[in-house]
C-alpha cells in the first residue's frame, strides 16, 4: 500500500488541531512528566524505575491517546468519511499515528532526561523506544476500533493497563506459578530487562533480544491494528 504524504499530513494537521481542543486527551501529555518528576526523588539511577514510568507512559500517552484519536471519529461519524475521500488506509493511520508518535517521542525525551537515564547503548536505546511507540499506538488503534465513543475508549485501555504495565510485577511469581513465565515475553518485561543491562561489561547480544521480541510484537499488532481498522469498516 502507498502512502501519500500530503494527504497524510492534512489528517495530522486536523487530529493536531482536535487534539488541542480536546482538554480531557491533552492533559495526558503531562502526566508522564509528573511521573518522572516523582520517581527522581526516589533514586533516578534505578532502571525499574526508569521502566516504570516509560511503561505507564507508553499506556497512558501513546496508546490512551490513539485509542481516544480513532474512537472520535467513530463517535462523530467520521472515520468512515475519510474513507470515501481518495485517502487509503495507510494514510489514514499514517497520519493519525504520526501525531501520536511526534508528542510521546517530545515527551519520553523530557522523562529520560528528568530521571537522569544514561542508556547502554544510545541506538539501540532510541530503536526500542521508536518500537515501543509504534507498538503502543497499534494497541490504541486496536482499542479505539472496538470503541463507539472517548468514553468507551477510556474503558477498552484498562485491560492493556493491568496486562502490560503488570507483567513485570507478575514475572515475580514464576516460581510459585510457572504459568505466569509466559509474561516474560510480554513487550512490558522486555522493556524492564533491556534497561537492566549495565553500561559495563554488556555485549550486543544482551541487547539483541529484548529488541528483537518487542520488534516482533510490533509487526503483529501493527499488521493486526491494520487489518481490524480495514474489517471495521466494512462491518459499519
Amino acid at each position: 500500500m502507498s502512502i501519500s504524504l500530503k494527504r497524510a499530513r492534512a489528517i495530522f494537521v486536523k487530529d493536531y488541531k482536535e487534539f488541542t481542543r480536546n482538554y480531557a486527551v491533552s492533559i495526558m501529555l503531562i502526566f508522564p512528566i509528573i511521573l518522572a518528576l516523582l520517581f527522581r526523588s526516589v533514586d533516578p539511577s534505578v532502571p525499574g524505575i526508569f521502566a516504570v514510568v516509560l511503561n505507564l507512559s507508553f499506556v497512558i500517552l501513546s496508546c490512551f491517546t490513539q485509542a481516544c484519536l480513532i474512537a472520535e471519529e467513530k463517535e462523530r461519524n467520521t472515520l468512515r468519511s475519510l474513507m470515501m475521500t481518495p485517502a487509503t488506509t495507510m494514510d489514514v493511520l499514517f497520519g493519525k499515528s504520526s501525531l501520536v508518535f511526534v508528542m510521546s517521542a517530545v515527551v519520553l525525551g523530557i522523562v529520560t532526561y528528568i530521571l537522569g537515564y544514561e542508556p547502554t547503548s544510545i541506538w539501540a536505546f532510541v530503536a526500542v523506544i521508536i518500537l515501543s511507540i509504534i507498538l503502543y499506538t497499534a494497541v490504541g488503534t486496536i482499542c479505539g476500533l472496538f470503541s463507539k465513543t472517548v468514553l468507551e475508549a477510556s474503558l477498552t485501555i484498562l485491560p492493556v493497563i493491568f496486562i502490560f504495565t503488570g507483567a513485570p510485577w507478575g514475572t515475580l511469581l514464576v516460581d510459585d506459578f510457572p504459568i505466569f513465565k509466559v509474561l516474560e515475553y510480554l513487550p512490558s518485561t522486555q522493556l524492564v530487562y533491556f534497561l537492566e543491562v549495565r553500561n559495563t561489561g554488556f555485549t550486543m547480544g544482551d541487547l539483541f533480544p529484548p529488541l528483537l521480541i518487542t520488534l516482533a510484537w510490533t509487526v503483529v499488532l501493527t499488521i493486526v491494528s491494520v487489518v481490524l481498522y480495514q474489517r471495521r469498516l466494512k462491518d459499519e
